[in-house]
């Protein structure tokens, strides 16, 4: 993420940082790089899934931390690609970088992917500690940068670009933030989390003065997210860049440390450009001109309020609005109820499928979940039964279609996919997202349960915040390929019931409403026991790694749908241990071997019996 090659470069040469003892502050945390930090620090087994509520407790522990030194954390995270979508070059490029590492995971190698519903546990533990936390429109960097600067208070992230913004607070790397290290305080003030900032002042003067409104134009130069000019090649082959006080490690940075000497020469941005495009063919120039100055714009100060939106809640965005997104979808986008998924599929048209650890020679996960997904396109897009009948020729020609650039064996390739139509009472003239706030709580449940199959007289006896999961199970069981198997099915019950045991035993911040019994207590107790002992098979199964991954697809599309809808069933809680990656393939492994596995929970009424309903449902 961010300026190529910029964070080595930095982090060889320490002299651009300062020591800082993080406390008493506020402090904006950029939400994306924390959670994929808090995700690869823990020992995770990323071949099975994910255990998400080891994360969840990851995430808990990390915000405690900040709360015991005094610091308010403010977290921002990036939303869609945006309405202009230039960064989809690069994210097309980090997606066949996570399918070879996923690739590599299911052959036994090592290597770290995010588990598919890791962002979504993360927004979710947010809510839950109470954390503010806000979901951009687009890419985050210029709204972080500019609200950490409105308050003069850190960013703590993992991502070079913040080394090019002028931040009164400084950069704080994530991987100098010591937050497992935090330190008592020096006489009446208080612990502290070490930590180091990244000065650019400092940085600038290690370039001849270097100023630092040039910064911008260096990194798109350089090469980011959003800009790889290949035309300027022709520049760098033909300017003579000194080499100047930055000798050091040299090799791979020369040229980085190279254009940062010869801007310096430059007073500002505009006589720089102009000394660039000299090297560049005469019918390039105009084009190029364009080009850097566009990019040097993604770190221009944001037109986005984010410190109104923490005191008033309400997120005014010019781009949003310049694409037409209903203001309640832009709320929710902000508050975390809808999905950078969803922004995607409704002003681009295209949708971007995480690949997982799954059988490589099969198709995709994802494709379980392809139903899901055109009803959400049909309410994003705004495809009814009756306007399709009334003009059949004309309406059969227009169905809008979504392209998904998802997994085909061993390569990432884009499909086309058609939305669903939807049932003629949902919709009139107006596309169905204009009307869905207007529809009653009944009618947008009728959807959602249509749309998996289910009754809800089948799921009146479950429990409502396990209603959603268990709908989607019997989604998985019709419409997974292959089959699912038996011991799967009770594998991943079972591993439902321990996150209800975990939840009324050891959880927290669980609801003091919930009663515990002995029985359970003592179940919880020989469950512990039972996961302690060491597994006679512990071999990777990767058929069985697949269809857990498409129980995931179905769930990830199931939340997505429900929250679409504004949410007609309870959202199940991701970090009470939902998915447990390692116990679920465990549990299927014994269940093959020892059928009185299912039987592991006997000592507590309460769990035999939600286990039975659960199973029940299921079946039936």
């Amino acid at each position: 993420m961010g300026v190529q090659g910029l964070t080595g470069f930095v982090e060889e040469r320490g002299v651009f940082f300062t020591e800082l003892r993080v406390r008493d502050t506020k402090l904006v945390i950029d939400g994306s790089s924390l959670y994929h930090r808090l995700c690869f620090a823990a020992a995770a087994d990323f071949r099975r899934g994910g255990d998400y509520g080891a994360f969840a407790a990851a995430v808990r522990d990390f915000f405690g931390i900040l709360r015991c030194c005094g610091v308010a954390p403010f977290v921002v995270l990036d939303g869609g690609r945006g309405a202009e979508d230039r960064k989809l070059p690069t994210l097309r490029g980090r997606a066949a970088e996570q399918l070879r590492a996923a690739q590599g995971l299911s052959r036994g190698a090592g290597g770290c992917l995010a588990p598919l519903l890791t962002r979504e546990a993360f927004v979710q533990a947010l809510g839950r500690l109470g954390v503010p936390f806000v979901q951009c429109f687009a890419e985050a960097d210029r709204e972080i940068a500019a609200l950490a600067n409105s308050w003069g208070c850190p960013v703590l992230s993992l991502d070079s670009d913040f080394c090019v913004f002028d931040l009164a607070g400084g950069y704080c790397p994530l991987s100098h933030f010591q937050w497992e290290s935090v330190r008592a305080g020096d006489g009446p003030q208080g612990c502290y989390v070490p930590a180091r900032c990244f000065s650019v002042d400092r940085f600038c003067r290690h370039f001849g003065r270097l100023n630092k409104s040039l910064l911008p134009l260096f990194a798109v130069m350089n090469g980011n997210d959003y800009a790889d000019l290949a035309a300027l090649e022709a520049f760098f082959s033909k300017v003579r860049l000194p080499r100047g006080c930055a000798a050091g490690k040299g090799g791979k940075h020369l040229r980085l440390q190279g254009l940062l000497n010869w801007l310096s020469q430059f007073a500002e941005p505009t006589e720089a450009v102009e000394n660039v495009l000299k090297y560049l063919k005469k019918h390039q120039r105009e084009e190029i001109r364009e080009l850097l100055c566009t990019s040097m714009e993604d770190y221009a100060p944001s037109d986005v309020n984010l410190e109104d939106f923490f005191q008033n809640g309400r997120y005014e965005c010019e781009a949003a609005r310049k694409a037409d997104v209903p203001q309640w979808v832009l709320d929710a986008l902000a508050k975390g109820k809808l999905a950078p998924f969803i922004i995607n599929a409704l002003i681009l048209r295209s949708t971007i499928l995480r690949v997982q650890v799954e059988n490589m020679q099969r198709p995709s996960a994802h494709s379980a979940a392809l139903p899901i997904r055109q009803v959400i396109y049909g309410l994003l897009l705004g495809v009814s039964q009756n306007t399709e009948a009334a003009s059949p020729s004309k309406h059969t020609h227009e169905l809008p279609v979504v392209c998904e650039f998802d997994r085909c064996q061993k390569t990432i390739k884009k499909t086309f996919v058609q939305a669903a139509s939807l049932p003629t009472d949902f919709c009139d003239d107006r596309f169905p997202l204009d009307k869905l706030m207007e529809m009653s709580a009944s009618c947008r449940q009728m959807l959602l349960l249509e749309t998996l199959g289910v009754k809800m007289s089948c799921l009146e006896s479950i429990p409502s915040h396990l209603q959603l999961p268990v709908a989607v199970t019997c989604y998985w069981i019709r419409c997974s390929e292959p089959k699912v198997k038996w011991h799967q099915l009770k594998a991943l019950l079972l591993m439902i019931v321990s996150g209800e045991l975990h939840r009324i035993n050891d959880d927290p911040g669980m609801s003091p409403k919930i009663l515990r019994d002995e029985d359970d207590s003592t179940a919880y107790n020989e469950f512990l026991k039972w996961k302690e002992k060491k597994l006679q098979n512990n071999d990777f199964d990767l058929d069985a790694a697949h269809s857990f991954c498409q129980w995931q697809c179905c769930l990830q599309m199931g939340l997505y749908l429900n929250q679409l809808l504004c949410t007609p069933l309870s959202e199940p809680d991701l970090s009470s241990r939902l998915y447990t990656g390692t116990l679920v393939h465990r549990l299927y492994q014994e269940l093959k071997s020892t059928p009185s596995v299912e039987n592991l929970f006997i000592l507590s009424p309460k769990m035999t019996q939600l286990y039975l309903l659960l199973l029940n449902t299921v079946e039936s």
